[in-house]
């Protein structure tokens, strides 16, 4: 395994340096802004003005990538993204950082297509698996330490800023140095939503709803942290405890997934994710029950995604599956954009505490309209199909890299796949 590690070393470094510059970005806006005086409305504002910009990039980058080259793309993007970094600490108003937050959705949509489509390009039939499992843990990895990284600088000036944009500009040393011709990445038209409404309705509706639980979670969680009170050091724990669960939980979810109906599992989990994120909410004051629902509430929400995909695919041949992706990725982004922003306007008049109040909601709105869906609808024989374990923010390119891979494992020796 480290042979073949070694062999896209420069790619695993460089987007575990991103995804620290990015994790501290995210975390930092947050605790920035209470500091700046922002209101709570405005940061959800900024918090959704990232997801726009991915939105928009996944549509857009794929074309600019077939159009100047993985190399250029990659390069453009990640400068940009490092210089809006620094422009974070000198445009001090909410305006200003939902420009910069739009843009720099923008550049990460764009740099993970190119990230993913090099690992793809440089896999064979026998590593494609293994590589993908190790972006993963680079990409989880690289969020997890930036919350530590967060202790070591002053959160009213600019040296955090200045420190992620500096990860973020070496990230690409290793890349560029290494980087090998790769074929074009043509953009995969998605299926309609009616099309995909009508093919899975559970997973249509949940998959927007859980984008708003994620990137509630992602960027929602250091406002209500700062908000409440929370020193950096505790917000900064606060944060890790939410992307620990959504690696530790994703395993056991796969294998679990095999031994039950997919939608009695989506309804577990939603329930689960209902009942802690309400815990916080009665127990105010305790640390101690916040990182324990952070754990829990942040670990169901991205294998939940990676159920509803799974759980489409059961409904659909090969050769629709990335089309079906590709749709799926973007009505995550739809709920995504929105999500926050109900969010941010629900804390802003009511207080802070109902974060957890609208995240219990929306968990348990994905199991009422679930379980709604059991009465009408059979479940699909076999349920075969694989569960992928993708982070929600992967684009169209890893998912059918995913497929390929379980498809070619399946039929080398008909092994279980996770």
């Amino acid at each position: 395994m480290l042979k073949l590690v070694a062999g896209v070393w420069a790619l695993l470094i460089g987007v575990f340096l991103i995804m620290i510059g990015n994790g501290m970005q995210s975390t930092l806006m947050g605790v920035r802004g209470e500091i700046e005086g922002f209101s709570t409305f405005a940061l959800s504002l900024v918090t959704s003005g990232y997801f726009l910009g991915f939105l928009v990039g996944s549509r857009i980058t794929p074309r600019l990538i077939h159009k100047v080259g993985h190399v250029r793309a990659f390069a453009a993007l990640g400068s940009l993204m490092s210089a809006v970094l620094i422009a974070y600490p000198l445009l001090t108003d909410p305006w200003s950082w939902t420009a910069l937050r739009i843009v720099l959705g923008f550049c990460m949509s764009g740099i993970y297509v190119t990230a993913e489509s090099w690992l793809n390009d440089r896999a064979t039939n026998e590593t494609r698996g293994t590589l993908l499992s190790s972006y993963m843990l680079a990409q989880m990895a690289g969020l997890v330490g930036a919350q530590g990284l967060l202790n070591f600088g002053d959160a009213a000036g600019a040296s955090l800023f200045i420190m992620a944009s500096i990860f973020v500009s070496l990230a690409f040393t290793p890349v560029l140095l290494s980087a090998v011709p790769l074929p074009a990445t043509e953009a995969v038209k998605p299926m309609t939503l009616r099309e995909l409404y009508e093919r899975s309705p559970t997973a249509t509706v949940g998959t927007a709803l859980i984008g708003a639980v994620v990137a509630a979670q992602m960027g929602m969680a250091a406002v209500y942290g700062a908000k409440i009170g929370l020193s950096v050091r505790d917000v900064s724990l606060f944060i890790a405890s939410i992307f620990m669960g959504s690696l530790i939980f994703q395993y056991p979810v796969g294998r679990l997934s095999d031994l039950m109906d997919r939608r009695i599992l989506m309804i577990c989990l939603a329930v689960i994710g209902a009942l802690m994120s309400i815990l916080p909410f009665i127990v105010q004051g305790s640390f101690i029950v916040l990182l324990i629902a952070g754990l829990i509430a942040g670990g169901v929400a991205s294998p939940l995604y990676s159920l509803m995909v799974a759980y489409t695919n059961d409904y659909l041949e090969r050769e629709d599956m990335p089309a079906a992706a590709s749709g799926m990725i973007f009505i995550y982004g739809v709920g995504a954009v929105t999500g926050p922003v109900v969010i941010g306007q629900t804390m802003e008049l009511a207080g802070p505490a109902f974060f957890w109040v609208l995240l219990a909601a929306l968990f348990a709105v994905i199991a009422v309209y679930t379980g709604w869906r059991v009465t009408q609808r059979t479940a699909p024989v076999g349920d075969d199909s694989a569960y992928l374990n993708v982070m929600p923010n992967s684009s169209a390119v890893a998912v059918d890299a995913a497929y390929e891979w379980y498809e070619d494992a399946a039929s080398d020796g008909g092994e279980e796949i996770k």
